[in-house]
């Protein structure tokens, strides 16, 4: 039994101060309640308890690329971060475009252990947008979440016939990573001044405009459950704002690192802050807090995307996109929603576990509700330097963060706690 005394508690009425009794895998109690005989008791005044983060958007790099990052490294970043779920990208290798790469993917996150793994599977066969992937038994195996992220489904008349297809499978969701490569090709930078103040190609926001408006057509056309993935501008958001006022279904995330850094962070051409999609205005990251403020987003994902030192030790131009942010998420969103408890648990927790399906997860806490939680000290304040991932390519690397995670509990169990001068 765990009893976690004095924090500030997030339940269906708001934060309030409470203790809450743990019993097996679920929460027993929540309210003024004395400490069992026998309990181990975690002492939290100061700390904010609330339903464990679920991330939409990982990538775990197993299997095919296990030098970067593996099921169990993931795994242990995940929950250093207060992560009790995540849903790993099928852009392994080889793709997870069928069923027997999934339920490898889940028997080894069920081995594991720390936090529970869903899969997204691939919308089309090998990713390579010509035909339709194995949706059937990918969705009996548990699969809810489909996409070929890290390329857009070109083929407009296939999406569709993709989205007809899942729009008759329940919870079943489309999630598109939306980019017209042909007006990013040998791009690395946002397009713009900076890009053209360091020589290197632009990637316009209009690319991901252009498939965020094709895919939203469809969308209301099929009927079809739509996840948009790790948006970057203002144009997009504008477009999701006016679908969901039209009835469209349409979900949409964004990352901690758009939300906390613009264009002007790549001037040093640290590798670290090159990622896909890039940075963009000072005006976007604005426009997408207001978006996460206002629930037009309806989720932060990280897109944790590990790569080794030696790929990213190399001259901006040739280094990899990507990041990870599995580590520094809560810190980096807390402060981008100004410490507001409410939306920091609905778009990191309860949002994201709605559209992946995962019902264990994302629920207030509350007598009955399972024990998969986060305890979260938002005063604490560290510095980012190692790194439970096996990659360390981070924008934040040695940047002062403040709030930090100091425990996650998954399934009842005490995963993570932080070290006390971490």
């Amino acid at each position: 039994m765990i009893v976690i005394s004095g924090a500030q508690v997030w339940r269906r009425s708001g934060l309030a101060e409470a203790t809450v009794v743990i019993d097996g895998q679920r929460v027993v109690d929540v309210g003024d309640v004395t400490a069992p005989a026998g309990a181990r008791v975690i002492e939290a005044a100061g700390a904010v308890l609330g339903p464990g983060l679920v991330d939409l958007h990982v990538h775990f790099r197993d299997p095919g690329q296990t030098w970067k990052e593996d099921i169990s490294t993931g795994s242990l970043a995940a929950v250093a971060g207060g992560f009790t779920a995540v849903v790993a990208m099928p852009n392994s290798d080889p793709p997870t475009d069928n069923v027997k790469t999934a339920t490898d993917i889940l028997r080894r996150g069920a081995e594991v252990g720390l936090v529970d793994i869903q899969v997204a599977g691939a919308l089309t066969r090998g990713r390579e947008g010509l035909e339709m992937a194995e949706f059937d038994s990918m969705y009996e195996a548990g699969v809810r979440l489909f996409t070929d992220d890290g390329d857009s489904v070109a083929d407009s008349g296939l999406l569709r016939r993709i989205m007809v297809y899942l729009s008759d499978l329940p919870g079943a969701v489309v999630a598109e990573h939306a980019e017209d490569v042909m007006l990013t090709r040998g791009g690395h930078v946002n397009d713009g001044m900076m890009a053209a103040s360091l020589g290197l190609g632009g990637m316009p926001a209009v690319a991901e405009v252009t498939v965020v408006g094709r895919d939203l057509a469809l969308a209301a056309e099929t009927a079809a459950r739509l996840h948009l993935q790790h948006l970057s501008c203002s144009g997009s958001v504008d477009l999701i704002r006016r679908a969901k006022e039209s009835g469209v279904a349409v979900t949409c995330e964004v990352t901690p690192h758009h939300l906390a850094l613009d264009e002007s962070a790549v001037g040093g051409l640290d590798p670290n802050f090159k990622m896909y999609p890039p940075l963009r205005t000072a005006a976007d990251r604005q426009a997408l807090i207001a978006a996460l403020e206002d629930g037009t987003v309806d989720a932060v994902a990280t897109d944790h995307a590990p790569h080794s030192a030696l790929e990213k030790d190399v001259p901006f131009e040739e280094a990899p996109k990507g990041v990870i942010g599995l580590e520094t998420s809560a810190s980096v969103t807390w402060q981008a929603l100004r410490g507001d408890a409410g939306p920091f648990f609905e778009r990191m927790s309860v949002a994201p576990a709605r559209i992946a399906g995962l019902e264990r997860h994302g629920q207030p806490v509350e007598p009955g509700s399972m024990a998969n939680l986060v305890l979260f000290d938002p005063e604490r304040s560290w510095v980012p330097r190692v790194f439970r991932s096996k990659s360390s390519n981070s924008p934040f690397l040695g940047t002062r963060l403040t709030g930090r995670v100091m425990a996650t509990i998954h399934d009842g169990a005490v995963v993570y706690e932080a070290a006390p001068d971490g």
